[in-house]
């Protein structure tokens, strides 16, 4: 079985933290939904996306098994999709999870009716919208967390630091010191070479990926998530940072999704609860307009590539689309559309060549190339996103 992960109607809905990878690179628990399937098929999946995206997230030619990408696995999932035959399509209701055809054959969606079809009862993650990672990052961060260490010996822990309950698991080079780690609501894992600096309290979940750090003082709640070579300070509940990205100072971030390359600045915060306690609304690209969330806490989704000023202010159910860089007095609106300069009524368009000198030094510190293809596919999402700029 050779794995393709495919985009369904869940990448336009999951926008704006997709318009720069497929739905299955998106970050939920410890590991990206494609990295979960990888650790159950034991190898890197392809995916099946957007053309423009397709350069750097490629398929694999000779496929036979074809997986949802808004879908995680479990083993009892893995195993329903392991049983298909070839002409087999797993369904979930009217969703399809996957399907399996000879190697190197796709079908569209809507040829799934001549597959033979095979019901799925189970029950399994599914994010459909932006709010859907943090509500959902609590369970399969445990998951993740069983997935990553059964079988495994933790590295050892400083005796400066003090622990409650036993669910910790260090990877080689991790260090912690002067800190408290509290497991008895959720485990607390800790990546290769990522630290935890003095005086900081944890409460599971929580994970800090490989090459992270955590600043001093930083005072982190459950359900929690930092992705790999990212900086954390400050107060955090229930929110997924992607990976290299940084929130290095004081300031509150809840119940919101950040993403990768992005950085907020000292002293910034988000609001996650309304005034009336009423249901939250977030931008929906699709509609363009607000959706009800259905829930009372949301705060903050960030997408790719964002930048904020010091002492930034987001009020509850924001959206930050693609390359914006959000500056200036006040409260900026509750969508801040893609590659926006400013967010009060002077707003301006973050020009393309601009943004590319920024974030080609933003590449450098992390010895990464910002290469032609990455270029490309900004390019692309500038030219996607100009209706909204217009709005």
């Amino acid at each position: 079985m050779k794995i393709n992960l495919f985009d369904d109607s869940s990448w336009a809905s999951l926008r704006p933290l997709t318009y720069t990878r497929p739905v299955a690179d998106l970050r939920l628990g410890i590991l990206t939904i494609a990295e979960k399937w990888a650790k159950y098929a034991g190898h890197v999946p392809g995916f099946l996306t957007a053309d423009y995206l397709s350069v750097k997230y490629a398929a694999h030619h000779d496929a036979d098994t074809f997986v949802n990408g808004a879908i995680c696995p479990d083993e009892a999932l893995f195993e329903a999709i392991s049983d298909l035959r070839s002409g087999e399509v797993l369904l979930k209701d009217t969703l399809v999870l996957a399907y399996r055809v000879n190697a190197g054959e796709a079908i569209t969606p809507a040829q799934y009716a001549g597959l033979r079809p095979k019901g799925y009862t189970g029950s399994f993650t599914h994010i459909v919208y932006p709010e859907d990672i943090f509500r959902n990052n609590d369970t399969e961060l445990r998951a993740d967390f069983e997935l990553l260490t059964k079988g495994r010996s933790s590295g050892r822990l400083s005796a400066t630091n003090t622990i409650l309950g036993d669910q910790i698991f260090l990877e080689e080079g991790a260090e912690a010191e002067c800190a408290t780690f509290n497991t008895l609501n959720g485990p607390v894992y800790i990546g290769q070479n990522a630290q935890v600096w003095e005086g900081s309290h944890i409460r599971g979940s929580f994970a800090l990926c490989h090459g992270s750090n955590v600043k001093m003082g930083s005072k982190i709640y459950g359900q929690t998530t930092v992705g790999p070579y990212s900086t954390v300070g400050g107060e955090l509940k229930n929110a997924v940072i992607w990976g290299y990205s940084a929130k290095g100072h004081e300031g509150y971030l809840g119940n919101s999704v950040m993403g990768q390359w992005c950085n907020i600045g000292a002293d910034s915060n988000n609001s996650n609860l309304k005034n009336n306690y009423a249901d939250v609304k977030l931008w929906d690209y699709e509609q363009r307009s607000y959706r009800n969330t259905g829930l009372q806490f949301c705060g903050l989704i960030m997408a790719d590539h964002v930048k904020c000023g010091i002492n930034s202010m987001f009020n509850t159910g924001t959206v930050a689309g693609v390359g914006s860089n959000v500056f200036g007095g006040g409260y900026p609106a509750n969508f801040i559309p893609d590659f926006s300069w400013g967010c009060t009524k002077e707003t301006e368009v973050y020009k393309l060549n601009k943004m590319f000198e920024t974030t080609e030094k933003v590449f450098e510190r992390r010895n990464i190339e910002f290469n032609q293809i990455e270029k490309d596919i900004l390019a692309k999402i500038f030219e996607l996103t100009e209706i909204y700029r217009q709005s």
